[in-house]
């Protein structure tokens, strides 16, 4: 059965505190702000917050939008997936992708093409534009 802390120290000196000296001034805190994190305050700065946190992380501008970018292997591997969800065609051997469609809006060049896609996004690094050129594709800045 829980018990009334309120109704248990009242009329105590100490409540609960121990000696009166014992919660007297500013050496009871153990430090000011996060003194001792790394000996005393561990528990509570390392495992209950997730890790040690100092100072500030960076600016994070809430209005500026960041780029999803992918590699061109990613989407040559999601094509079947594309293709059965409906977000890709294909009409003659060639795989037609709207990479904004899918929420991509660069395509790098890193990995292989095994396939002819015609790609609609908004922007292509130099390498993704080659790979797929050179596998019969066509590239397409929306």
């Amino acid at each position: 059965m829980p018990v009334n802390k309120r109704s248990k120290f009242r009329g105590s000196r100490t409540c609960g505190g121990g000696t009166h000296k014992n919660r007297r001034g500013a050496g009871n805190r153990g430090g000011r702000g996060r003194a001792g994190i790394n000996a005393h305050h561990f528990v509570r700065y390392y495992v209950e917050m997730g890790g040690p946190v100092f100072g500030k992380d960076g600016f994070h501008n809430p209005t500026s939008s960041r780029i999803k970018a992918v590699d061109i292997s990613v989407i040559d591997r999601m094509v079947p997936t594309l293709l059965a969800n409906g977000l890709a065609k294909e009409e003659d051997g060639v795989v037609t992708i709207d990479a904004g469609e899918i929420g991509i809006d660069k395509v790098l060049g890193s990995g292989k093409v095994t396939r002819k896609m015609k790609i609609s996004a908004g922007s292509f690094s130099a390498q993704a534009k080659l790979k797929i050129e050179q596998s019969g594709g066509q590239t397409l800045v929306a």
